[in-house]
């Protein structure tokens, strides 16, 4: 047995021993469901009382003692009718729920550990002794509604984390606590990047200055990369009628995350759920020849998802997504080199970020035993896959075929990237689509001068601003390198007083060159003035004294570094000028 899928199985054991260990606590407790999870496990209870975080320890400790006591999992196989009636003896109207879901004629596996008997299909381990009790922790209660359900009762969920010893635990539990560091809501409200106000509402975040420095500054390296490989900025409304997504399909595919949009003249729009058939209909305004093609569009604007109140949450899941987003219009002999571009493309702009090198790349196809999950000719799809998978090995990505993640027109390379912490994230998309373009009647005419169908390949480099932002805020920790730093430079006066007018001179200066600057013209001591930048981040902070304003110089002082550097004034503006430019 692998050993990822060992600890599994290891996971699943700790389920039930915590449900055990709830049993002993609470004779009287229903049963829901307990597997294992990414890093450890859950059970579900309908318990007499509501559970408080001082009853984990206690649980904790239950659940040691039955490890130590070596219990067996001893595993049983009964009728179905022998199952219900055992759990109704037990009054577990949950586990008898199940089973009425299930064949009749059916047999039913039981696991029992001690007192405990579950209704399971395990596997397990094949003694509770095999477990290291120091290799797991309980972390927190939630509710939960039985089988996700709003309409069902509230069951109480108890989390818990188990690894395979108490060595990768503690490597665990301080993942965590950087990870709490390095939140990207607990660093923006510090950095003053973006807020939320319960008068707008929750899931429509709101970006300061400081936040949309960032965002324009990735906007338009984006956009002068892209511009590079023949991209042309578009614009389209944030609504259209549903029409436009019917004949798309994603009106059916989007179907309960339409926000829909009505007014007294009895208008009747859909605020846009994506932007690509909006720009079919540029494409679409007038006749296109071969000799035009490829058409390449880019566009940064909102779309919007109507996603559950419960996943709202800080930037990675809004209402409002401004989405960075790319279509080109191509012949089928034009496809290969399109997606190279853009693969390259995303070369670029993640090595400037220095994340590439630390990903690895899916070439997502369909699900081939449900094709209605898709639409467009199965002839198609079967040459967008091959088209894809040769560019892949052409230029030797290493792409892991994933059955199923296809999007709903066509396969696509996912890039997916590891962060500071380890956690994996999937931006950049590279999509070939055959099948809009047939339903938009998109064409060019060909040599012959007779209508063919274009195909179009869509891309995103950073796919939505807000959650790229809550990327660059964890990964980085707030430390943005000096071209995305909101503020570049802080200089320091050493007397509010008298170094103020020498202050506000390099200030000018700086201005005229573009670089970003803030002055600290607080009447406090210069110690804590740097530490004052430095909680901020700031890249550079300048020094200025009365040595510094006779000679026309600063004392420069990199964040997290002790050393101060006297340099010339204009020796440090090219110095800066020239890192921006370059973005180390």
């Amino acid at each position: 047995m692998k050993k990822e899928i060992e600890l599994e199985v290891k996971r699943h054991s700790f389920a039930h021993i915590l449900a055990s260990a709830v049993l002993e606590m609470f004779p009287e407790a229903k049963f829901g469901v307990g597997p294992n999870i990414e890093n450890g496990f859950y059970y579900d209870f309908d318990l007499p009382r509501t559970l408080i975080p001082e009853d984990l320890p206690i649980l904790q400790k239950k659940m040691i003692k039955i490890i130590n006591k070596n219990f067996a999992f001893e595993k049983s196989v009964v009728t179905h009718e022998k199952a219900i009636e055992l759990f109704q003896k037990a009054r577990q109207e949950y586990k008898i729920e199940i089973l009425n879901d299930e064949a009749k004629d059916s047999e039913v596996s039981l696991y029992r550990t001690g007192e405990f008997v579950d209704l399971c299909k395990g596997p397990h381990i094949d003694s509770t002794g095999e477990l290291d009790a120091t290799s797991f922790k309980l972390t927190k209660i939630a509710g939960a509604y039985w089988r996700g359900d709003e309409k069902n009762k509230m069951l109480q969920r108890i989390y818990g984390v188990a690894f395979n010893n108490k060595k990768e635990l503690k490597e665990y539990q301080h993942k965590l606590e950087e990870a709490a560091k390095r939140d990207h809501r607990k660093l923006g409200k510090e950095l003053d990047l973006f807020c939320f106000s319960d008068l707008v509402g929750p899931g429509l975040p709101l970006f300061s200055p400081k936040g949309v420095i960032i965002i324009e500054e990735l906007k338009k390296h984006i956009e002068n990369v892209c511009k590079g490989y023949g991209f042309q900025k578009v614009m389209t409304p944030h609504l259209a009628k549903i029409d436009l997504y019917e004949k798309s399909g994603h009106a059916q595919k989007f179907s309960k995350e339409l926000f829909h949009v009505s007014s007294d003249q009895k208008h009747d729009f859909v605020m846009k759920p994506v932007q690509c058939p909006h720009q079919t209909q540029i494409y679409a305004s007038k006749k296109r020849s071969y000799r035009d093609l490829p058409i390449r569009y880019m566009e940064s604007e909102k779309q919007y998802r109507a996603e559950k109140s419960g996943e709202v949450g800080g930037l990675n899941r809004v209402y409002a997504i401004t989405v960075e987003d790319g279509h080109s219009f191509c012949r089928v002999e034009q496809v290969k080199q399109e997606v190279k571009n853009m693969v390259e493309i995303i070369k670029n702009f993640y090595s400037a970020i220095g994340l590439w090198g630390n990903h690895w790349v899916s070439l997502s196809v369909r699900d081939y035993a449900h094709p209605e999950k898709y639409i467009g000719d199965e002839k198609d799809w079967d040459k967008c896959e091959k088209m894809l998978e040769e560019v892949a090995k052409e230029m030797k990505l290493d792409a892991k075929k994933i059955e199923g993640e296809a999007a709903l027109y066509g396969p696509k390379l996912d890039f997916m990237f590891k962060d500071s912490l380890g956690k994996e994230v999937q931006i950049p998309t590279v999509q070939l689509d055959f099948a809009t373009p047939k339903r938009f009647d998109l064409v060019c005419t060909n040599e012959e001068g007779k209508d063919e169908f274009v195909v179009m390949v869509h891309r995103a480099i950073l796919g939505s601003y807000e959650r790229f932002l809550a990327l660059m805020i964890e990964h980085f920790a707030g430390n943005f390198p000096l071209w995305l730093s909101p503020v570049q430079v802080k200089i320091l006066p050493v007397s509010s007083e008298k170094h103020l007018a020498y202050a506000q001179k390099i200030e000018k200066l700086l201005l005229e060159n573009n670089i970003r600057v803030e002055i600290d013209d607080n009447n406090e001591s210069i110690n804590k003035k740097i530490r004052e930048a430095e909680k901020q981040k700031i890249p550079y902070m300048l020094v200025v004294g009365e040595k510094e304003s006779q000679s026309d110089s600063v004392a420069v002082r990199s964040k997290g570094s002790r050393d101060i550097k006297n340099m010339a004034i204009d020796k440090f503006i090219k110095k800066i000028i020239k890192e921006i430019e370059e973005k180390k």
